[in-house]
């Protein structure tokens, strides 16, 4: 079994190894997934990104998203947008269309080297996010160790956003993986917590499921900018300001959220057919 070309990419850190199964099938099951995402054994990626070949005219690619813990999540904002990259480079147009879990995504080159994505709407119906059972959204009886009345938002993922006067001082390490896991949440939940500097800016550190905190968290960003919204805190577009970098986020009137950033390839390179299950 000959090794699988990848390249590794990231969106303000939130870091993709990427491979290219359109002309090639791959076989990855969860511990495979793992395997390359490990960052001492492996490549090292919060999430691992499969391009396959679409299923619908007029997309570029149907993009496959496993986190770290190898488990296949619906959506990805900053792999959305570095994925883009890829596929409008192949072709030189400045607009694709790529197929993902949570449905067709519009990308679209700035040229400045930012990519935006149309993440889609956002959704706020208790069984859209989802959530165990029916309650109001935008104040959810959820507590643990200071954190409070979060705001729930479906982004294609589950997100529960927090607000807190220093984002920074937030244990997110331990407060993130038991929040992640609460009952309130049947698919498990990305965890925020986010501070209001501006009507135009905010703070917003996330514990991802199934990957933990990362520098930059693309739908958690969305999620944030709509809660914060819902709530009065901010207007319809804010900064974004992650460990990693600045997102730019805009709740559109149809209600779809767009999402603006820079993306980056670290490095390309070849997995050994081992990481693939070869022995």
């Amino acid at each position: 079994m000959r090794g699988v070309d990848f390249i590794k990419m990231h969106g303000l850190g939130n870091d993709f190894v990427v491979l290219d199964a359109r002309a090639r099938a791959l076989a990855l099951d969860d511990e495979t997934a793992r395997a390359i995402a490990d960052r001492h054994r492996g490549v090292g990626c919060d999430q691992l990104i499969v391009l396959e070949t679409p299923r619908h005219a007029g997309t570029a690619a149907f993009m496959r998203i496993r986190n770290a813990d190898g488990g296949e999540v619906e959506a990805c904002g900053n792999a959305a947008r570095c994925v883009a990259s890829l596929l409008m480079g192949e072709t030189g147009a400045t607009h694709v269309a790529l197929e993902t879990g949570a449905g067709t995504l519009e990308a679209q080159a700035r040229g400045d080297g930012r990519i935006t994505v149309d993440m889609g709407p956002a959704l706020f119906e208790w069984r859209d996010i989802p959530l165990a059972r029916a309650i109001d959204t935008l104040h959810v009886p959820l507590a643990l160790d200071g954190l409070a009345d979060p705001v729930c938002t479906g982004m294609g993922n589950p997100h529960a956003t927090f607000f807190v006067a220093d984002a920074g001082a937030i244990d997110l390490a331990t407060l993130g993986p038991a929040l992640e896991h609460d009952a309130l949440f049947p698919a498990r939940a990305n965890i925020g917590v986010a501070q209001v500097l501006a009507r135009d800016r905010l703070r917003l550190r996330v514990w991802e499921r199934g990957a933990g905190i990362t520098p930059a968290c693309g739908t958690g960003a969305c999620a944030a900018l709509v809660a914060a919204n819902r709530r009065g805190l901010t207007g319809r577009s804010a900064e974004v300001i992650a460990d990693g970098g600045t997102l730019l986020v805009e709740w559109r009137a149809d209600g779809h959220v767009l999402l603006t950033g820079d993306v980056a390839v670290s490095f390309k390179g070849t997995l050994d057919p081992s990481l693939l299950g070869a022995r």
